[in-house]
Order: structure tokens, then sequence, then C-alpha cells
């Protein structure tokens, strides 16, 4: 249910400083949360809080990469990995007490696939120049050569044949219990990436560069499940309903066309004196490895996960613009757990609009996944090569130290308040503030926040930065609290607005019809879509003027400024005029809200006068909180009064006619000179001295008489305020 005060908030962003001064900094997003430090908590992408499986970590290998994983039925784990500067591929084995050993060192840089034989036998393939090995006691001797360059997935079926997913022709190999093997299926793409077998004893098989998931019966009969969107399906994996799961990622390359077909073996030529030579075709390059298992941010584009039901029907389920998603496996509740790179991400998928990011490992990259019979997930990386154990259980305590808040300026604290259940555990909160943007010693301690409800008051000193503490303990059964939002009211020092510029406008003219700030409680209100968030805004008001259109208007003037708050304060203004020999201010107009304002300036005698505008934030505040400040203009002139002529004659003289007369304005300076003939056209004059420069000017004009007889000649003189005066003389 929305309230009063969330409704507030949502106005922020587009009608600003619509309620009262105090303001909410609201942590409610995945990303609010991410942006702090979590520890032992997993945050679900709507934004609730809870307590992490437990992580173990159980082997550090000191090998950059491990990318296999599997457990036998006595409990024993296996790891295997490698470098791509290193001499052999290492198998490790843990033994259920935690007891680790490099069980096998092989042929090759790096192991990428373990499986293991109902015999407890472990089988283990090397990259590159795959070859599987079968370890016995701790006895390694070669199993099959498929004469492939990489090895990326093994999977027994029930029968104990192996299935063998390579790379640089994609085949997909099967191979008895006895070591004989050959090419099961061609994919016909460079890349079997990825292999599972399902219930019916189907392979399913992911690809690249197409990122297509196959499935292929026990018969060899290959059928394309779905054609995803992205270049590499790195993992699949088979539910428990049949459906069927695959982390697909990368962008496909535009022009990438399908591996041809082998070439015919090459034709002897013959050359004089019968002799035959044989010439070889060049040997094609090896194919590269998928970009995925490059060092490095090999992968652009990001991932998606995709659920395709038994009737064959595909539903993208997650996604993730920069996470590359290397393994997929399922918890004891059957929902899907996505290990990525490259910041070590673990993201449990909850339904099609929903997951939640479980646990971050410190390893950038979460390679392979194997599930223990006790519910537990088995996790090993790369960057460096460790072992984790994955829950099932979960953490007694995990915190959240959230991002540094930012009032922007001296900020007073309220109350913090928090959403969600308990569950029978606790929820504890501390608070410090500070004035530097790192949280450094110079800060203040933490302070524990007395919770009453849900919320307690925030004890941390005014400051202008804030970090808050949420500490989840479990209940004694084990169940989290959940936390769904965290939000501190506060409320910045008020400041007082200032007044940057006052600007006198030209005479004559004024302000269209009045723009009005906002009044403090819009009679409507728009709420943002659903989905987006609603957040408080500490941004001040614009009340920066852009371009104003003035209409003509005798006798008008008007002045304009220049306010700024930075409490995003709404501010009313007081304007007051005063002639510069006077003492006293007049007041003009009070309690304004725009930024300008137009008067009739004829209700003021002609002079110099100054104006000063008083800017007041009392709007927003209580009355004894309220603060003002005062800027005066440039002085600037009301003048109304038109020029006087004087000494206007008109002599003849042949057949020209002179004419002279004095121009004078008690304030400002004659700018043009005009005469008619007869009611003709006005004609500019230029004064004796050619510039229209001084309050008083002299004219002499020498025109050729149009006709014989009887003539009137106007003169009209302006000032530079438009005031206009107009004289008349006849000449016979």
């Amino acid at each position: 249910m929305f309230t009063k005060r969330l409704l507030c908030l949502c106005a922020l962003g587009t009608v600003p400083a619509l309620c009262v001064e105090t303001r909410f900094w609201q942590q409610s997003e995945l990303a609010d949360f991410e942006k702090g430090k979590l520890s032992r908590l997993s945050v679900r992408s709507d934004g609730r809080l809870s307590l992490a499986p437990v992580v173990r970590e159980l082997l550090d290998s000191s090998t950059p990469y491990l990318w296999a994983v599997a457990q036998d039925s006595k409990g024993n784990i296996y790891a295997g990995g490698g470098g791509p500067s290193g001499l052999t591929a290492k198998l490790f084995q843990i033994d259920p007490q935690g007891r680790s050993k490099v069980l096998a060192e092989l042929d090759g840089l790096e192991i990428h696939a373990i499986v293991i034989d109902n015999k407890d036998r472990v089988y283990a393939a090397t990259a590159p120049d795959g070859k599987v090995y079968r370890i016995t006691a701790g006895k390694s001797e070669l199993f099959f050569d498929p004469k492939a360059k990489y090895i990326w997935s093994l999977a027994f079926a029930r029968n104990g044949d192996l299935f063998i997913a390579t790379g640089e022709r994609g085949e997909i190999y099967r191979v008895t219990p006895d070591g004989r093997g050959s090419v099961f299926f061609q994919t016909e793409e460079t890349h079997a990436r990825s292999l599972a077998i399902d219930a019916s004893g189907n392979l399913i098989v992911g690809t690249e560069p197409g990122g297509l998931v196959l499935r292929v019966t026990p018969a060899g009969q290959g059928f394309v499940l779905f054609q995803t969107p992205k270049r590499e399906v790195t993992s699949v994996a088979v539910a428990a309903d049949g459906s069927v799961y695959a982390a697909t990622v990368g962008n496909k390359v535009p022009g990438v066309s399908l591996p041809t077909a082998p070439q015919a073996a090459p034709a002897p030529v013959k050359l004089q004196g019968g002799t035959q030579i044989v010439i070889q075709p060049a040997k094609p390059l090896a194919a590269p490895p998928p970009s995925s298992l490059l060092p490095g941010p090999g992968v652009t584009g990001g991932s998606e996960v995709y659920r395709i039901d038994a009737e064959g029907s595909p539903t993208r389920i997650w996604t993730h613009a920069q996470d590359i998603a290397y393994a997929i496996a399922f918890d004891r509740e059957g929902r899907p757990i996505v290990g990525t790179g490259n910041k070590g991400n673990l993201y449990r998928i909850d339904s099609p609009l929903m997951h939640t990011l479980l646990v971050n490992l410190a390893p950038t990259q979460v390679t392979a996944f194997a599930t223990g019979r006790g519910g537990q997930i088995y996790a090993v990386t790369g960057n460096i090569g460790k072992l984790y154990q994955v829950g099932p259980e979960l953490e007694k305590q995990g915190t959240l130290e959230s991002e540094t808040f930012d009032g922007d300026a001296f900020t007073y604290w309220g109350r913090l308040a928090y959403t969600g259940e308990p569950a029978g555990g606790r929820v504890g909160v501390q608070v410090r503030s500070g004035n530097v943007a790192q949280a450094l010693k110079n800060w203040s301690p933490w302070a524990p926040v007395a919770l009453s409800g849900d919320g307690g008051r925030v004890v941390a000193p005014p400051a202008r930065f804030l970090q808050y503490q949420l500490t989840l303990d479990a209940a004694p059964d084990g169940r989290s609290p959940e936390i769904g939002s965290v939000e501190v009211a506060f409320m910045s020092k008020n400041l007082p607005p200032t007044l940057r510029q006052i600007e006198t406008t030209p005479a004559n003219y004024k302000f269209a019809s009045s723009i009005l700030l906002p009044p403090s409680s819009p009679s409507s209100l728009t709420l943002p879509a659903m989905g987006q968030p609603r957040r408080s805004s500490t941004a001040s008001i614009d009340l920066s003027g852009g371009s104003q259109t003035l209409s003509y208007a005798k006798g008008h003037i008007g002045v304009r400024w220049l306010p700024q708050d930075d409490n995003g304060d709404t501010l009313v203004f007081r304007v007051e005029l005063r002639g510069a020999a006077e003492n006293t201010w007049k007041l003009l107009r009070d309690k304004v809200r725009d930024r300008f304002i137009s008067w009739d300036s004829t209700a003021f005698p002609d002079g110099k006068y100054v104006a000063r505008v008083t800017a007041s934030d009392s709007p927003s505040n209580p009355p004894d909180f309220a603060l003002e400040s005062t800027l005066t203009g440039d002085p600037f002139y009301i003048d109304n009064t038109p020029p006087q002529i004087t000494g206007l004659a008109a002599s003849s003289q042949g057949n020209k006619i002179e004419v002279r007369w004095k121009a004078k304005d008690a304030i400002s300076i004659v700018e043009k000179a005009e005469y008619s003939i007869d009611g003709g056209d006005w004609i500019v004059v230029e004064p004796i001295t050619k510039l229209s420069d001084a309050p008083e000017l002299d004219y002499k004009l020498s025109i050729t008489r149009p006709a014989p007889g009887e003539h009137t000649i106007a003169v009209r003189v302006t000032d530079e305020y438009e005031n206009q005066s107009v004289e008349k003389t006849v000449v016979r």
C-alpha cells in the first residue's frame, strides 16, 4: 500500500520539493544492495535480503583453473584443472574428512571433464590434444584417444558406455567399458561444448558457435531442440521433470559458416619419366577453443539461461548483461543454480521472473558444479582454482554494509525503518556518519540503532555522509529473517537561498502571462511505471532562468533575477524600488513566485532607480528556520517624458528650404530625429554633430522645394525610451 509520504517520493523526480523538507534515502533494489558490501547474505532480484548458504573452502589447488568436479559413492570429491602455462594437468582428491592430495598428474595442460563409473573409477579428459584417462587406486592409464583437439564433456549411459563431447570437429564418441570407441554423432558444429543424458538415455548436447541444444537418441538420431540467440552453450542439465536447462553465452559473429565436409584424398600427379608424386593440401589451422574458455574476459554479450520443457518449448528464465554463465546444477528443492564469471557469483533461479544472488566467491569464475548426496553443491573456480562446498544449511549471521549516502550538505538524520519478516530471527542495525566521502577513521564510530518494531532513531552525528550496517541473525530453527527495504529519514541543514544576478528589462516591454512555480501541494500526482523504483531526489530546484519572451507595452518595465537554493526549497520573492536619491525602499510586489515581474512605470516620476529583490525559503521551512537573502541591481532609468523641440524654424532660399531646430531630453539621449514634408514619409535626419549621443542635439536641414507654393514641414524626435515629440512649421 502506498503512503502519502511514498507518493511524495515518487513525485520528487518530476515536481521538485513538493514534499516537506524531511526526505528519505530508500534502498530496496538489487542494484542498491550490490553497491554495498554483502557478507554471508543473499539478495533476490526484487531486493529481498536473506541469509546465504554456508560456504566452506575445501581446497586451494594453487593452479590457475579448476574446470571439473565429481563425487564418488564413498563421498570422495575429485577436482581437475591446470593452466595454460602448466606442465601437467592435475587431478585432486578430497576425502570426506577434508584431506586433499594430488591423485594424478596427466599429460596435457588442463583437465576439462571428470566422470565416475559404478565402480568408483575416475575418468578425466585432458586438453589440448584431448585424451581420456582412467584412474584406479591412484594409478592412471590411457582409456581412450579420440584423436580430437579438445574434450569438453563426459557422461556415462546406464549401460556403462562413455560418451565424449569433443571440439575442433564437433564429434561425440561412444566408448564401451573395454575402451573401444568410435564417432557416435557428428554435430556439424565446431565444438560439442556440453553434454548430459536424460532419463530416456538421450544425449543432450550444447554446441558452439551455432549455440544449438541438440537431443540425440540412443540410436544416434539427432534433433535440434532449440537454436539459442547466443554463440555458445556452456552447460546443459536435465531436471527431474525431464525439462532441459541450457546456459548460453556470447554474441554470435555474423558470417561464421559451419565446418565443411572433409576433403577427398589427393590424387597422384604423374611427371615426365613416369614418376608419380602426391601433393598434400595445406593442413588447416586448428579451430580455436570457445571464447568462454580463453584467459581474461573473452566473452561479450552476457549470458542467458533457457528452460526447454518436456514438450520442447523453450523459455528464457534468466539473463545478465555482464556475468558469464559456466555451469548449471540443481539444489535439493530442484531449483537451478548458475555459476558465473567474471565476478564469481552464484545465482539461484527462483522463477522465470525472479532470481537470487546466492553467494559471491572470491575467485573470479565459477566453472563447474557437482551435486552432493546431502543437498550440498560443490563448486570449482578459476582465477584461482579452488573447491567450495555451498550449503545446504544457511549461515547463522550475515551483514550488509551499505554504500555511502551523500546528503549533499550538512544533514540531520532521523528515523531508520525497514520492511521484512524477522521469521523468529533478529535484525540489528548500526550507523555512522562523516564529512569525507570514504568511510575512514575520521568518521564517527558505529553506533547501534535502538530498534522498536520496524525501526529506530539514527544516533549518528549530523554530517554530510551516512552509512548503515544491517545484521541478520538466524532463528533457532535455522530460518532466515528477510529484509525488503531500508530507508533513512534525513533533512539537510537549511541554507539561505542566493541571488546570483538581477537584470532590468528593456523599457516598454512586459513579460508574458505569469509562470508560477508549482504549489506546495499538487492537485494531482503521477506514479512511475509499474516495476520502476520509487526514489527520493536530493537535486535542487532548477531555478536557472532560460530565454523568455516579452511583449510590447508602452510605459512598462520589468526586472528578472537568477536565484538558487541548494536545499531544493520553494522560494518566494519580494521586489522593492528606490529612487537613486531616496533613502526608503518602496514595496513593489510581495510573495512573488515567479522569477520576474513587470509594472507600469508611468506611475513613477522620471529618474534613476534601483531595484532590490529578497528571496525567502519560507514556503518550505517553519518560520523560525526560514532564511532569506537580498541582492540590489544596477541603477536604471524610468523615462516617460518626451524630449522637447525648440527653435523650430524654416526659411526659403531659392529652390531650397532650410530647417533648424534643437532637441533636448531631461534624462536620456536623443536617439533619432525625422522630418516629413506635407504629410509624406518620415525621413531620418542626422544631428549637426552626426552622432546621436547626447540628451541635447542641434539639427540643420536643407530640402529641395518639391513645388512652388506653401509647404508644411513636420519634425519628430525620439529618445532612447521611445518617447516622441512632434512639431510643425509652414514655409511659403
